[in-house]
């Protein structure tokens, strides 16, 4: 074999159309975009237009409800704090909160706070301080011998204060 026998697959590279080069090239005058108006131009094009018809987004109604003023909280199931503490990625020794939760890997980012959910086992002595907690998760801790320490949410204005 020699350099010069080496060829891309055929069909691999394809040349791109030249347009608006006479009426013998298949694509000449209008560059194969039709008569005159605002789609034969660059840029502007109405999105979702129907030729005049209501638009399908302005016939269907409004449904739904976004809360401005919701809480986002992170979630935790029990069977993923028990699995940290196995792998010793999470130290028990003092309270679990917001902060170590992260550092342990088990939250990407601090929200408004943690809420402990009683998903899973646990079987290590926890002791938690959290945003929420559902009642399961609650017995499921004090069951292991762990303790579950409730805070108050965090006021917006207190916030900007400090």
């Amino acid at each position: 074999m020699k350099l010069s026998d080496i060829a891309d697959n055929a069909g691999a590279r394809k040349k791109r159309m030249r347009v608006g080069r006479g009426i013998g090239s298949g694509k000449g005058k209008t560059s194969g975009r039709g008569g005159k108006g605002q789609t034969a131009r660059s840029g502007v094009r109405i999105k979702g237009f129907e030729g005049g018809q209501m638009p399908m987004h302005r016939r269907l109604p409004k449904r739904g409800f976004n809360n401005i003023f919701r809480i986002e909280y992170n979630e935790i199931n029990l069977g993923k704090v028990q699995a940290a503490v196995d792998a010793g990625t999470l130290d028990i020794k003092s309270a679990v909160t917001e902060e170590t939760l992260v550092k342990a890997g088990l939250l990407r980012r601090a929200k408004a706070g943690v809420r402990l959910l009683g998903t899973g086992e646990i079987k290590a002595k926890v002791n938690f301080e959290v945003a929420g907690a559902s009642k399961s998760a609650i017995a499921a801790v004090e069951k292991a011998g762990g303790s579950v320490k409730l805070l108050a949410p965090v006021k917006e204005t207190e916030e900007k204060a400090s």
